[in-house]
């Protein structure tokens, strides 16, 4: 593995005009790309909606690697609903073996698309156990997808370009985040804002409430040329969706809207943490709002672009670092209970899905299994990468952690965990803290430490 990535690192293409200090190590960065559009009859939002009917825009993933900061670290976002458990320790092994790295320099990260897959290898075998094979997931396809993005990952290297900078940004995003958890004067969610819930006019005239509305931006540039560009925002990325239409909704059209403007810096762009946070006071649904909601969003990046503070940047600035975590599982949940109703055949299908994803969970945590949650040092800039749909509160709780510096997080890792609230609010009600929640409210302390942990290094 060092030897291949020692020959790799050889051929680097290292420009006359960039001059290094003796005591600095210089930094390169290589930006990858494929295709993970699924093919016509696959399982879409984890079966919950209809499968692939057609392609409105392909489906991409697409990544860096940082080389020269010790072993290469590797940062991946994917247009599917989410990776977790077997297939987000998988996929994460196959990219760093790619490029010659441990799995834990790896941070795989997905936008969380309905009209998109997911990948679950466990629950997909349990699932096949129980006769309910590719209701979930397409399997073959996601190996191959795992082939795939790996491949794209290891050919990029040759073309890894030095940095000598990096660009930090914000703009704020107007019009599009609002939070789906409306209280009442009892401090108990009284309106549940989904997505789409601009239909209602309760949902449209209640507060924004608790959102982050900054997109955040980080640039790597090679002397006078930008190389990449890092976007973090929070917010589901849905506008509408669930009739097996695939496309990669109002987020990725903003992030192609940048890339037109700005058609030689591949643009990666990451869901910050918006597992509480969606479209639904600005989005009623129709067809007319996505476009809408990616200008918004693709105004904000703009602003980010401009308003970029550029820092130099060596490798000796650059520091990874990963705590693994194991997460309190929350009570209602008991194996024997969920293995009743995932082999109960006259249970609907729905229920049992759900049922082998919970399984799968609580299995993996009691065995042992451990979900890395990990930070990215750029200088004074710092890059959390959590897992599960997280609240917002973690995201501006991080930001609170070093306030004079640049803070961004990047959420939807491991999706094992599936919502993660914050401990007032599973005492709050509402959808979120729900069965769709397989952890407890003490994860709210796990996740704090490790954050503060994380930052203060």
């Amino acid at each position: 593995m060092r030897i291949i990535l020692f020959l790799t690192l050889a051929i680097f293409r290292l420009s006359p005009c960039e001059v290094f200090p003796a005591d600095q190590t210089p930094l390169h960065i290589a930006a990858f790309r494929t295709d993970v559009t699924p093919p016509l009859g696959s399982p879409l939002c984890n079966g919950n909606v209809k499968p692939v009917m057609e392609i409105v825009t392909p489906l991409t993933a697409r990544g860096v690697v940082l080389l020269g900061a010790g072993d290469p670290i590797v940062l991946c976002a994917f247009d599917w609903v989410g990776i977790g458990n077997e297939s987000y320790d998988q996929f994460r092994a196959a990219l760093g073996d790619a490029v010659g790295t441990p799995a834990d320099r790896v941070a795989l990260q997905t936008l969380h698309q309905h009209d998109a897959p997911g990948s679950d290898f466990a629950t997909e075998r349990l699932l096949a156990d129980n006769g309910l094979a590719r209701q979930y997931s397409n399997p073959d396809f996601d190996m191959d997808i795992m082939e795939r993005i790996a491949n794209a990952a290891r050919q990029s290297l040759p073309d890894a370009r030095p940095v000598t900078h990096i660009g930090l940004g914000t703009g704020n995003v107007k019009m599009v985040a609002s939070n789906r958890r409306i209280l009442g004067p009892n401090g108990r969610v009284i309106l549940q804002r989904q997505s789409s819930g601009g239909r209602k006019l309760a949902a449209r005239e209640a507060p924004e409430g608790t959102i982050d509305p900054l997109v955040r931006m980080v640039a790597f540039w090679s002397g006078d040329k930008a190389i990449t560009a890092l976007t973090y925002y929070a917010t589901h990325p849905q506008s509408y969706y669930g009739q097996g239409s695939v496309n990669w909704d109002f987020v990725g059209i903003a992030r192609d809207l940048r890339e037109q403007a700005l058609p030689d810096v591949p643009h990666i762009h990451f869901d910050g943490a918006g597992g509480n946070v969606a479209a639904g006071k600005y989005n009623d649904g129709s067809k007319e709002k996505r476009p809408l909601l990616a200008q918004r969003l693709a105004a904000g990046m703009k602003t980010a672009w401009e308003s970029q503070r550029k820092i130099p940047l060596s490798a000796n600035d650059v520091e990874w670092s990963v705590k693994s975590v194991s997460l309190p599982i929350r009570s209602s949940l008991v194996d024997s209970q969920l293995l009743k109703t995932l082999t109960d055949t006259s249970a609907a299908i729905r229920s049992r899905l759900r049922a082998a994803r919970d399984l799968t969970f609580i299995r993996r945590m009691n065995e042992g299994h451990r979900i890395p949650v990990s930070c990215l040092r750029l200088g004074t800039a710092h890059v959390l990468h959590m897992p599960g749909e997280l609240f917002v509160e973690y995201q501006l709780a991080a930001q609170q952690m070093r306030p004079n510096d640049f803070v961004a997080m990047a959420a939807y890792g491991d999706y094992g965990p599936g919502y993660i609230g914050t401990k007032d609010a599973y005492g709050q009600g509402g959808y979120e803290t729900g069965p769709v929640s397989r952890v407890a409210p003490q994860v709210e302390d796990v996740l704090m430490r490790v954050m503060e942990t994380l930052l203060q290094r």
